[in-house]
């Protein structure tokens, strides 16, 4: 049984970078022994980097210390025998901190680094992992993927792994553009995972239940694909066929929701079909401007809309038709939303042009419903 941290003189200390599976899983170790760990995010401080470099000899995370003992990385904490990480342990518990034992930036404290090791880390670590997926398995241009050859990768399996962290995830710790990239990604990823474990869905009553039953554990909650859509990036709206809200007023993951709906959201998701935008990885940094171009590049395919000058008429991708809520509801408003979210080019400055004088028929063109597997 771990001794209360309240009880323990010491401290272990971890220099770590979010996305760093090695420091995720020594920090998990850490955790395990009912130590405090003091984790400390290096990746914006290149002095601190370049201080534990001089100090240890190595520029990889994490690097870890039980009070001013130095451990190494990951892999030497792995290693150490039953009886060198005994006396480590009682050390910690029974010894004070010495003054000063490692270098810290510049207001550094307990509080503003416990942050680090939650939701953000996880889904960095997750991020990485998909990228490696998606790298050998995913077609240049995102729109479809080898589930054969996925299915046998040992970067599958490690991404299994990897999504038992998940239930440990503190959601609420997120700001809304890490909410908004985390949630994405695993949206994609889970679909794939759905895909490669249970087969594709053909029929309307196949896709229902597996938008609805696929899920993951996170943060301690049940997540389906309709709650990750619909419940937390679509602001809890109904979905499609659905007659409820996701989430209920006393449901614990209407916290992690967005506060209003997120348009964009409906240009980064991929639902497994060819009739989707493609597929890509998501980071918090500039997550609008992905977004954006996401939605540029969608809206100028001929998948996500098509002006017939001569006609007049503009037909849009049945996104835009499940979802016209998100985007204003009346078919003014919808066809606004979409001039102001395309790049400059012929199209758009045609659908201007037809804005401009009226009378412009909205129509929708057909889904292509056919999976995106290469096979």
């Amino acid at each position: 049984m771990a001794a209360s941290e309240s009880r323990i003189a010491g401290r272990v200390i971890v220099y770590s970078m979010p996305g760093c599976p090695h420091c995720l899983q020594a920090k998990s170790t850490l955790g395990s022994l009912g130590l405090p760990v003091w984790d400390i995010n290096v990746a914006h401080d290149a002095a601190l980097r370049a201080r534990l470099k001089e100090l240890t000899g190595s520029s990889t995370v994490p690097h870890i210390f039980f009070n001013n003992v130095y451990v190494g990385r990951n892999e030497h904490l792995q290693n150490l025998s039953p009886e060198a990480l005994e006396r480590l342990v009682h050390m910690v518990r029974e010894e004070p901190v010495p003054s000063n034992p490692y270098p810290l930036p510049a207001g550094t404290s307990p509080e503003t680094e416990e942050r680090d090791g939650g939701a953000f880390e996880v889904s960095e670590a997750l991020r990485n992992l998909i990228l490696k997926l998606y790298s050998h398995h995913l077609s240049t241009d995102g729109k479809s993927v080898d589930y054969r050859a996925m299915s046998k990768s040992p970067w599958l399996e490690r991404y299994c792994e990897w999504t038992l962290q998940l239930q440990q995830a503190k959601l609420l710790s997120l700001s809304r553009e890490e909410k908004l990239a985390f949630f994405i990604n695993v949206y994609n990823a889970l679909v794939i995972h759905g895909n490669l474990r249970l087969s594709f869905p053909k029929t309307m009553w196949q896709r229902y239940r597996f938008f609805n039953y696929v899920s993951y554990l996170i943060g301690g909650e049940v997540f389906t694909l309709q709650d990750i859509e619909n419940g937390v990036l679509r602001g809890n709206r109904k979905g499609v066929t659905q007659l409820l809200k996701p989430f209920s007023n006393n449901d614990p993951r209407l916290q992690v929701a967005l506060p209003e709906v997120e348009p964009l959201i409906h240009f980064a998701l991929n639902h497994g079909v060819k009739g989707c935008p493609p597929i890509k990885v998501y980071s918090p940094q500039d997550i609008k401007g992905q977004l954006h171009s996401a939605a540029e590049a969608f809206l100028e395919s001929s998948e996500g809309c098509v002006v017939d000058y001569v006609k007049r008429e503009v037909k849009l991708s049945q996104i835009f038709k499940w979802y016209k809520v998100d985007f204003g509801g009346a078919d003014e408003k919808l066809l606004n939303w979409v001039v102001d979210h395309m790049g400059e080019s012929e199209k758009k400055s045609r659908l201007k042009i037809l804005l401009s004088a009226g009378n412009v028929k909205v129509s929708y063109l057909l889904y292509d419903w056919s999976t995106n597997s290469t096979d």
